[in-house]
């Protein structure tokens, strides 16, 4: 499958939002999906009364449902389509949570000149603490391990 830079077109979200559809209906979850676009990801804001279910134990049942609409509507389009799937603020809830740790991480990492250690954390919450600690001129963060052994490092700037 390709992976290229292209920017979404209306015709990728559409076929992001049949395949979550036909998803949804085909797992008997009643849900009303609204989707945008965000630079390279499309967006999909779900609304259910199932969203226990969607959201699953520590979000895993919602992430896997995230790759699985990725995926097949990935097939579909010939390039790879990144997905973000939120439902009940759950993300939105969890990116503010994530922001405050990479914020005390930081402040950690400075006031005692040492690398502070965040592990446990999916790939896409990584992401986010990168992304937000991306242009600090005091710290660097870094990725280390392997798998499920995988570790946020933030560490002072040398």
């Amino acid at each position: 499958m390709e992976q290229t830079d292209a920017p979404l077109s209306k015709k990728d979200v559409t076929v992001v939002e049949k395949t979550a559809k036909k998803l949804l209906d085909t797992l008997g979850i009643e849900a009303t999906l609204t989707a945008a676009t965000n630079q390279d990801t499309i967006e999909l804001v779900l609304e259910t009364q199932d969203s226990g279910v969607v959201i699953g134990y520590h979000g895993e049942a919602l992430e896997s449902l995230q790759l699985l609409i990725a995926l097949a509507a990935s097939k579909k389009i010939g390039r790879f389509i990144r997905v973000s799937l939120e439902v009940g603020d759950y993300k939105k809830n969890r990116i503010s949570w994530l922001e405050n740790l990479a914020f005390s991480a930081k402040e950690e990492a400075v006031a005692k000149q040492q690398e502070v250690l965040l592990p446990s954390l999916k790939s896409w919450e990584r992401r986010i603490v990168h992304m937000y600690l991306a242009d600090d001129k005091d710290i660097v963060s870094e990725s280390v391990g392997e798998g499920r052994d995988r570790t946020l490092v933030v560490k002072p700037r040398t």
